[in-house]
């Protein structure tokens, strides 16, 4: 514990803001957060026959049951804004995979990762990084396939499938910043964990992941929506992969401008939850 207060409490520079903290923290820890998110996948999965594939089989049974139920089984859903309801819903489950597990999984990172906080001399902040990072990794895999299926199935490739790599890093980046403030509070609570498990449920129905935010009726709750950051990364990615359309393209102002200032505020509040509880956790673990 001697060496980890030594290691995090060293200078009176680094106690200024939260963000200073987090930056310092990750100054030449690269090599190791990427050895570690790779650990992180293998060890989540360990004694598992398939091992890490497990990380990619899992949803991709999911999608193979959309496909059939949507395509074989009840050839009459329909669609929706003109695309197959499974080609539809495809765009938004892949984002939601990896929502989720940033959510769940960054949540809950310093508490099942405590021998990091409790016994070695480890940047506490570095923790989120490489669990949000190891899901990163399965994110790839899985958009390679759904981008294979979208091709085989007619849609794809185009010049908007650029857009791919700006959310990609931003969502990464966005749910990063928001475990500063969930992780520290799962550690004090197991009953925040727990909360925000049961919040998941709801934000997967709320969110357009299988239907379209954009064609509510009621302009007020449309409008609405925009404030649900989850929304802001499916659409996205439907504006990649399907609608063919830029993401600063002029109707879309108001929700760009919304995303980007929750997420300077999240930025902020994620940054000085972790500088007042991060001393705390250590003895609380």
């Amino acid at each position: 514990m001697a060496e980890q207060s030594e290691y995090f409490y060293t200078t009176k520079h680094e106690e200024k803001t939260g963000i200073g903290i987090i930056i310092r923290e990750h100054k030449g820890q690269g090599k190791k957060i990427l050895r570690l998110s790779v650990s992180h996948l293998v060890k989540k999965y360990k004694g598992a026959l398939l091992g890490p594939l497990w990380a990619v089989i899992k949803p991709s049974f999911t999608l193979f049951i959309l496909w059939f139920a949507f395509d074989i089984g009840i050839r009459g859903s329909g669609t929706v804004d003109g695309y197959p309801r499974f080609v539809f819903m495809l765009t938004g489950y892949v984002p939601w995979f990896y929502i989720s597990e940033a959510i769940l999984g960054g949540a809950r990172s310093i508490r099942n990762n405590r021998q990091y906080v409790t016994k070695l001399s480890f940047p506490m902040s570095n923790i989120m990084t490489f669990t949000n990072l190891s899901a990163l990794f399965v994110h790839f895999i899985l958009c390679i396939i759904m981008y294979v299926v979208l091709i085989v199935m007619g849609y794809c490739p185009g010049i908007y499938n650029i857009q791919f790599f700006y959310y990609c890093v931003l969502m990464f980046v966005f749910f990063w910043i928001l475990t500063w403030t969930t992780a520290p509070m799962a550690a004090f609570s197991i009953d925040f964990e727990n909360l925000v498990s049961s919040i998941m449920t709801g934000m997967f129905w709320l969110s357009g992941i299988v239907w379209n935010t954009y064609t509510v009726e009621n302009d007020t709750i449309r409008r609405i929506m925009y404030f649900n950051p989850i929304n802001y990364f499916v659409n996205g990615y439907r504006k990649t992969f399907l609608y063919g359309e830029f993401i600063f393209e002029r109707k879309y102002m108001w929700e760009n401008i919304i995303f980007f200032t929750e997420m300077i505020i999240l930025i902020f509040l994620g940054s000085h939850f972790y500088k007042k509880l991060r001393k705390l956790i250590p003895d609380v673990l």
